[in-house]
């Protein structure tokens, strides 16, 4: 697994974080992801300070490519399913009631391990009752386009979505 280095100033004076890379022992900058669902495209902002190691562990996953779907028990929001895949991983920045745009990652545990994504009101949950995930990413581009990607993913089914890191 990846490591936090301390946030370094950039060139234009702003910080951002940096994640050591797990094989190369090289800092990379790590500050948002790009996100794509059919023709839709979202930044999200790494909430790095808050979820240092649910952070790490999603970089470690990326480029992801995946099917998203429409979820059953939480509301207005999509889930990326990743079945019984072991993270490893506790709770961090957990939350149950994410706002639109929060990105949550579940570990596993009651239910299947998952990355959520509240479009709308959400409460998550699964068969086995609430639920609380790890709030690792806020989209910060492209909110605009959330009531979009609810209305695509429930009227049209599974989509594709690729999730990367973005400069």
């Amino acid at each position: 697994m990846g490591i936090l280095a301390p946030p370094k100033p950039r060139g234009d004076g702003s910080t951002a974080a940096y994640i050591l890379a797990r094989k190369n022992c090289q800092y990379r900058h790590v500050a948002t992801l790009g996100i794509t669902v059919g023709n839709l495209r979202f930044g999200a902002r790494l909430e790095t300070e808050r979820a240092p190691k649910t952070c790490a562990k999603v970089v470690s996953m990326l480029p992801l490519a995946a099917k998203i779907i429409q979820a059953r028990w939480s509301g207005e929001a999509c889930w990326i399913p990743f079945g019984e895949m072991d993270l490893d991983l506790g709770y961090e920045n957990q939350t149950s009631y994410p706002a639109p745009g929060q990105l949550l990652l579940y570990a596993g545990g009651l239910s299947e391990t998952e990355i959520l994504f509240p479009y709308g009101p959400t409460m998550f949950a699964s068969k086995a009752g609430q639920l609380a995930g790890n709030h690792f990413a806020t989209i910060d581009e492209g909110t605009e386009q959330l009531a979009a990607l609810g209305r695509l993913v429930l009227w049209e089914g599974a989509q594709d979505i690729s999730i990367s890191l973005s400069d």
